[in-house]
């Protein structure tokens, strides 16, 4: 990393910018440079726009991130919106390098988990600045990646740069939902999988780790090069009914609480794999006592059920060494003085990537224990094949995390949580998520009440990623 002295007046700015917000964690900056007020306005007007499935649209998002792109100088004739279906907008937008090497994909998805205005402190569609942090519906998931990507595309054309390679970014719809048939990258891979061919892809899903909660300092760095599959079931039981002065033993609710109870006190098998192990051993040196020696023991391969249903306390960690099968959602019954007709539920389920669905599905049958309820497969899992960690992308991510977090390690990690990256992943692109954006596990709100990031967390990422875009575009 350059001295001060010699780095260019704007480099400068930017680094005492970040410095500033690193001392000042608990409040919001006084002053941005004139790039991070720029990614905050971009940031804010991306966040406002409502991308929920049932109410929003991901073409208004799309368009007006293609008019912030035109505006910093990119021709329309660069860009386009793909909408297969209404208002499941695309945009992508493709920069000619000079060819000397195979083109870098930015993937982002900009639809957002839906969020009801009566259970949030504040209007989760409009951008909270205070306290410290930056709180809405998508301020993390994945809104801060994608106006990151779109005010760092626009700021290296505003300086003149020129790729070696194409830059594709890749603005897409209904990650969310679950549903394939309608989501955006899926589509285009499908459909038009040469707008979105590469060597190597960015994407969500990794990001860093903190403890501590405000203000603490980095601990550790992720790297996403696997994921869990990511399928659900529909379950339902069905009877007769009657008056409700006339119980029965038959009663629908009953029988699929009792089944969905028999689920939440089963563990499917631990299974280990060379990333599940890796991240277990270098994350040891972050916790003490027992659970650093745990943590160790998984790294080196045991898989000793008191080791492991220790660690399995820890939501993240019992993620991480089985497949998961969860309950969702429940409605039962049709009038409160009549008997049940049916009970319904939803078990969405994360597989490993090394595990046998259809034994899994097996599993949850038998774990489930009653032969009267209808189960229905509505989201099918999409196996991708891991990401090798390869010389390019570990040296510059390792060397970016060591220019700005001195002494936090880089981690490859299997995601629990499903991304775009398992189509890219298939169509023959490795996909590393990685962010630069740090949170703390215990304060994790993603899909959940009040989802917020820290404001100099934030801004931070957001001059990790400018660098490890301008470098591996180089």
């Amino acid at each position: 990393m350059p001295s001060l002295p010699s780095l260019r007046p704007h480099k400068l700015a930017l680094l005492m910018a970040a410095a500033a917000l690193c001392a000042g964690a608990s409040a919001q900056p006084t002053a941005l440079t004139p790039e991070q007020q720029r990614f905050h306005d971009i940031y804010k007007e991306l966040v406002e726009i409502n991308t929920t499935h049932s109410a929003g649209s991901t073409t208004t998002a799309a368009l007006a991130m293609q008019a912030e792109l035109v505006k910093a100088g990119f021709s329309k004739d660069d860009i386009q919106i793909i909408e297969p279906f209404p208002k499941k907008g695309n945009m992508v937008l493709r920069w000619k390098g000079d060819g000397s090497k195979k083109p870098l994909l930015l993937i982002a998805h900009i639809d957002v988990v839906e969020a009801k205005r009566e259970d949030w402190k504040t209007d989760p569609f409009k951008l909270k600045e205070d306290d410290g942090y930056f709180t809405a519906r998508g301020s993390i998931d994945d809104k801060a990646m994608a106006s990151a990507f779109v005010s760092i595309l626009s700021q290296l054309k505003r300086e003149g740069y020129q790729p070696k390679r194409d830059i594709i970014l890749a603005l897409t719809a209904d990650e969310e939902r679950g549903d394939i048939d309608s989501n955006g990258a899926w589509w285009i891979f499908k459909n038009k999988p040469e707008l979105l061919k590469a060597e190597l892809g960015i994407n969500e899903g990794g990001g860093g780790e903190l403890y501590g909660g405000q203000g603490s300092k980095p601990k550790l760095h992720r790297v996403q090069v696997a994921e869990k599959l990511y399928t659900t079931y529909q379950l339902e039981l069905r009877d007769v009914g009657g008056h409700s002065s006339l119980p029965t033993a038959s009663n629908p609710i009953y029988a699929m609480s009792a089944a969905l109870a028999r689920l939440g006190a089963y563990r499917f098998p631990v299974k280990l794999a060379d990333v599940t192990k890796t991240y277990f051993a270098r994350s040891a040196q972050f916790a003490s006592g027992q659970q650093a020696e745990d943590m160790r023991a998984v790294g080196s391969g045991s898989t000793d059920s008191a080791v492991t249903d220790r660690l399995s306390t820890v939501p993240l960690y019992n993620a991480q060494l089985r497949t998961t099968c969860t309950a969702t959602m429940f409605n039962g019954g049709h009038a409160e003085n009549a008997l049940p007709q049916s009970a319904k539920a939803t078990v969405n389920c994360r597989i490993l990537p090394f595990d046998d669905p259809d034994e899994v599905e097996r599993q949850l049958k038998q774990v489930l224990g009653n032969d009267k309820i209808a189960m229905r497969q509505v989201a099918p899992p999409t196996r991708s094949p891991v990401s090798p960690m390869t010389p390019e992308i570990a040296s510059v991510v390792e060397g970016l995390t060591q220019e700005m977090w001195p002494g936090v390690p880089v981690i490859p990690f299997m995601s629990t949580g499903a991304t775009d990256s398992r189509f890219a992943r298939n169509a023959g692109v490795p996909m590393y998520g990685v962010s630069g954006l740090f949170t703390d596990p215990a304060d994790l709100r993603t899909h959940g009440l009040d989802e917020r990031i820290e404001i100099p967390r934030l801004y931070e990422g957001r001059e990790f990623m400018y660098r490890l875009v301008k470098r591996l575009g180089s």
